[in-house]
């Protein structure tokens, strides 16, 4: 039985299926962080401004985007929005625009927390040596936030990584929705392929976020010392 629910893996093109369930599901996250990145330094940079109106429009957003849970905010896109407005979205392109949404709100707090980090004499010094504005920038604030928020924006990527396996609840066929095909097509040949498909899932989901933990845990140490 042991050898049966293993074959499975390797029956016809199952194995290859999972491989590019894979490749869909890093295809979207890498979209999903590209623009978070982006998104999230311009956004961070505008939760530092202290005009009243501006902050509390970022406060809404970003605690708007933290309570809502990201499957509720999928279901809200994929299936609420196109029937309301009458569009037409793939589950795919619902899938980078929430989780852009999300990482830009995350991304943005942790550019926030960087920027404010940094104490003020820090640019008063900058300014006592003459330099100018962007070379305090350039030279000490810069350099200064990305130690600080590299680390914590690569466990943001990892944490969208993971969260991607949301998608399969709105039909984006990705690495799990793969898997329970698999599982559904064999259910009555090999009773236990759930264990091993859902095993390879686990596997294929932490060699692609586990090197990312331990970039970010290293850089973490290099800069402490």
């Amino acid at each position: 039985m042991l050898a049966i629910g293993i074959d499975i893996l390797f029956r016809g093109n199952n194995l290859v299926r999972l491989l590019e369930g894979l490749w869909v599901t890093i295809k979207i996250s890498m979209l999903a962080i590209i623009v978070s990145i982006i998104l999230g330094i311009l956004f961070g940079m505008v939760m530092t401004m202290k005009h009243p109106m501006i902050k509390g429009v970022c406060r809404v957003y970003l605690e708007f985007i933290r309570i809502m849970p990201q499957l509720v905010l999928l279901f809200l896109v994929y299936f609420g929005a196109t029937k309301a407005f009458q569009i037409h979205i793939s589950g795919k392109v619902a899938a980078v625009l929430v989780f852009s949404l999300w990482g830009t709100a995350e991304m943005g707090d942790l550019v926030r927390g960087a920027l404010v980090s940094i104490p003020y004499h820090q640019y008063e010094s900058g300014m006592a040596l003459g330099l100018t504005r962007l070379k305090i920038f350039r030279y000490i604030i810069i350099p200064q936030t990305l130690r600080r928020l590299i680390p914590l924006a690569i466990n943001l990527a990892t944490r969208m990584i993971k969260t991607t396996s949301l998608i399969v609840l709105i039909g984006v066929v990705e690495v799990l929705k793969v898997g329970q095909q698999i599982i559904e097509a064999n259910r009555f040949t090999v009773p236990d392929a759930a264990l091993w498909i859902y095993a390879v899932v686990f596997f294929l989901y932490f060699i692609v976020c586990y090197p990312i933990s331990l970039l970010a845990r290293k850089l973490e140490r290099i800069w402490q010392e």
